[in-house]
């Protein structure tokens, strides 16, 4: 309803997020929106240590208790871990917590391509903290849950099949942000969804990591790098091809959009605020 607090803060989130004629990104000026990139970042480490913990624990725990925990355990836990994080903390960052979201959001103009290092360094710090912690609790079990193709499948269809999962979880992350005033925070069930449901088929064949920061971290301290590029190749051409077909069905991106992907924590706990947005 026009005129209501959430629409208020909707607004001023868009003039955040891309003032007219403005020639470079008003997150480099603004002083209220630069002091609040920490929280951000640290969300962004928070949010992908705790979906590296779950996503890789899994297959961890698994090793560790002798098959306790079933496949598809292992590919629900982590869509519940993003729907929940996108509930706790989607508001403060936008709840990437990928960098192939990162670098969608960038592409789609919805997001500063000043902010995506920041961003992309903070997931992998988290990715790194979560295997650190699953060696340190479990050594090397379950090759410390590391994404890598199923038995007799290349890395060349480990690739694909990456490619063919991220560009439709990036179609539902772009989809639900620039529906935000319809889906609000319920997106992030959609999102949750589709990485359960993509884990379902897809995990036998190519972990379905959909996400190069989730597969970083256990190929660090495992130290099994053979099939990685394919975690990282894949996912940023699925999520780049999911811009193109986002700039097909629904043209330019929108202002809930920028809101959904940018965050906005300056007001985060001001009178009406709420989250237009959906995850990551």
């Amino acid at each position: 309803m026009a005129g209501s607090p959430g629409e208020a803060s909707f607004e001023r989130g868009a003039v955040l997020a891309r003032g007219p004629g403005e020639a470079e990104p008003p997150w480099v000026r603004d002083p209220r929106a630069r002091r609040h990139e920490w929280r951000r970042l640290f969300a962004e480490v928070l949010g992908t240590f705790l979906l590296v913990v779950v996503a890789a624990g899994g297959p961890v725990v698994d090793a560790v208790s002798h098959g306790r925990v079933p496949l598809d355990a292992q590919v629900v836990a982590p869509g519940l871990m993003v729907m929940a994080t996108i509930y706790f903390m989607g508001m403060v960052s936008g709840a990437h917590l990928n960098p192939a979201v990162t670098l969608s959001f960038a592409a789609r103009g919805n997001f500063p391509w000043s902010r995506v290092p920041g961003y992309v360094v903070a997931q992998l710090t988290g990715a790194m903290a979560a295997a650190l912690l699953l060696r340190a609790l479990f050594g090397t079990a379950g090759h410390l849950g590391a994404t890598l193709p199923g038995p007799g499948i290349s890395s060349g269809t480990a690739l694909v099949v990456e490619m063919l999962l991220t560009l439709g979880l990036v179609s539902v992350i772009l989809g639900t942000a620039s529906g935000a005033r319809n889906v609000g925070a319920n997106a992030a069930i959609a999102v949750g969804g589709y990485i359960a449901l993509a884990g379902l088929w897809a995990a036998p064949v190519s972990g379905a990591s959909m996400n190069p920061a989730r597969s970083f971290g256990p190929a660090l301290l495992s130290g099994d790098w053979s099939s990685w590029w394919a975690y990282v190749a894949g996912p940023v051409l699925g999520g780049l091809m999911a811009v193109g077909v986002a700039w097909v069905l629904r043209g330019p991106p929108s202002p809930a959009a920028n809101v959904a992907a940018q965050g906005e924590a300056p007001d985060a706990d001001g009178p009406g605020a709420r989250d237009p947005r959906r995850g990551g």
